[in-house]
């Protein structure tokens, strides 16, 4: 099944949706992405609001104005179109029935793990079980903070969904550790040291020709 693209990046709707919700200045953008843990779940540095904020704007999706402080200087308030709603409710719609492929370099890592000893890889692998557990006990402490604030569900169905992601990475990773060190997981590194050596041969072979 094809699915249209968005209009905007996932960075630009990160950024509309919270528009959606009232108007707000950079600075406040920032302080709810921290609050609610959006980085998370979505890439967007404190760096690139503005640059997605211009972005919004040349689209004409957002509208800025000068607001005046009582102390210091001014400071530009952004306001979502009509345009900017009705392209982010076409992103959301996109977003939420489309699956993508999850690419990580961890892949990438298993995918080569027989150039390292086996003690290598269960050294590295520890060291990842270190952080997943020490993120699991950040978005627990955030999501009972925000439980505690009242906060609407989907804010605290984020922090459930990263949860479980953390959850099963790690139950996979020691899975893996565990599968290593038994007779099954020195097999496969074997038969993948062979198939490797195989192939070396064979190009060998064909570039002599």
């Amino acid at each position: 099944m094809k699915y249209r693209k968005p209009g905007i990046s996932e960075r630009e709707a990160a950024v509309l949706g919270l528009l959606c919700e009232r108007p707000l200045y950079g600075y406040m953008i920032e302080k709810i992405i921290e609050e609610r843990g959006m980085r998370h779940w979505t890439d967007i540095g404190f760096s690139s609001i503005y640059y997605v904020l211009k972005r919004l704007e040349q689209q004409n999706l957002i509208t800025s104005s000068s607001e005046q402080q009582e102390t210091g200087p001014s400071r530009n308030v952004y306001t979502i179109t009509a345009t900017g709603r009705s392209t982010m409710k076409e992103a959301v719609s996109t977003f939420l029935s489309r699956y993508t492929k999850m690419i990580s370099p961890f892949s990438l890592g298993i995918a080569n793990v027989t150039l390292l000893s086996r003690d290598e890889i269960t050294m590295c692998l520890d060291k990842r079980l270190e952080m997943i557990d020490e993120f699991i006990l950040h978005v627990e402490s955030m999501r009972e903070k925000k439980s505690g604030e009242a906060r609407p569900y989907y804010v605290i169905a984020l922090f459930d969904r990263s949860l479980a992601h953390l959850r099963t990475e790690r139950e996979w990773v020691a899975g893996f550790i565990t599968e290593l060190h038994n007779n099954g997981g020195k097999k496969r590194m074997k038969e993948r040291q062979n198939r490797d050596r195989k192939q070396t041969i064979r190009s060998t072979v064909t570039g002599g020709m």
